[in-house]
């Protein structure tokens, strides 16, 4: 990518006229993964996500990364209520979901541009931590950009095939 091109590109964060473009990156995401999509057609998912998207804007914040006026990249914010210590009444945390970008645009330090900003925004809305469930590919993203391994983050898989 050349100088010119990456002064077109911008990461701000979705808006509702984004929302058909962002459910094409996941359709997108899901189909180069090998999971084509047998149960919903295309123009299905994108109508249920969008009424999703819309409806869960106050719990999951998306940034987008826009090469001119096409969205090439996503990332979502989801946020999730803390229990109340005597410390603070107000806490929160979240958790970094579905980033994408787009093929042909990866490897020129998009995917971290839109990491970091999404952990502006996060910083905005004055969560306590962010985490993320990340690829192997992905890894090195997301420690360049701040993110480290922990000891005391475990998880347990509630649904879906056993290990």
């Amino acid at each position: 990518m050349t100088g010119t091109e990456s002064r077109n590109i911008v990461v701000r964060p979705a808006e509702p006229g984004d929302w058909p473009a962002v459910a094409e990156l996941r359709w997108q995401w899901i189909v180069q993964n090998g999971a084509a999509p047998q149960a919903l057609e295309r123009e299905d998912f994108v109508r249920h996500f969008v009424t999703w998207a819309s409806e869960n804007a106050s719990s999951h914040h998306c940034m987008v990364l826009v090469r001119d006026t096409e969205v090439i990249g996503m990332a979502w914010l989801a946020i999730v209520q803390r229990v109340p210590t005597p410390h603070a009444l107000e806490r929160a945390s979240g958790d970094l979901q579905c980033v994408y970008v787009v093929p042909q645009a990866r490897d020129d330090g998009l995917g971290s541009r839109l990491i970091k900003a999404t952990l502006s925004e996060a910083r905005h809305l004055g969560l306590e931590r962010v985490t993320v469930h990340s690829s192997t590919r992905a890894i090195p993203a997301y420690t360049r950009t701040g993110f480290e391994n922990t000891p005391r983050l475990l998880q347990a898989r509630v649904a879906g095939p056993t290990p």
